[in-house]
């Protein structure tokens, strides 16, 4: 990995520590609203999908050795068996997939529905660790962990989408 590439991988890692613990309690879900999602669809713009995936897991590694990165400014390896946990995984997904859109479709509207594609994903897994630590079914645990926050998800990534393409022509330049 080039200096520059590490540097902006280090970069937006940095971002998501410091946007993700930025959270809004749901009263109708056990799992907060963060920006953690938008982190996420800008990283993919700015970096490679394996760089995007490296800042993710490191992202995920300082908050398991105690870093309070994870929503509400929580941390530790219990944040994974916790009602979000599976949320946290997810965000391997998202990322992956949204990458991947991005950065092998040139059209905004193939790499918005990637994003919108990551992002279902992170939902059934965090939905279904969320059905599974309550002792829901996954349908149940449907409205709570994943309709209450898609509408503010879809407006995230649309923005991060306009933003994303004016972040990299800047840095192209």
């Amino acid at each position: 990995m080039k200096t520059k590439d590490l540097t902006r991988t280090t970069l937006m890692t940095a971002v998501l520590c410091i946007l993700a613990p930025i959270s809004i309690p749901v009263p109708v879900s056990s799992v907060a609203l963060t920006l953690a999602t938008f982190a996420l669809y800008l990283m993919a713009h700015i970096l490679n999908p394996k760089q995007t995936l490296a800042a993710v897991g490191i992202y995920l590694l300082l908050g398991a050795v105690g870093l309070p990165v994870f929503s509400g400014y929580m941390a530790g390896i219990s944040r994974f068996a916790a009602p979000g946990g599976g949320y946290l995984i997810g965000y391997l997904f998202l990322s992956g997939i949204s990458g991947w859109f991005i950065h092998e479709h040139s059209n905004v509207p193939m790499q918005v529905l990637g994003m919108f594609l990551g992002t279902l994903v992170m939902y059934c897994i965090g939905t279904f660790w969320l059905a599974y630590t309550t002792g829901i079914s996954f349908l149940s645990a449907l409205p709570a962990g994943m309709f209450v926050f898609l509408p503010l998800d879809i407006l995230k990534i649309l923005l991060a989408s306009y933003i994303g393409r004016k972040m990299q022509k800047q840095i192209k330049q």
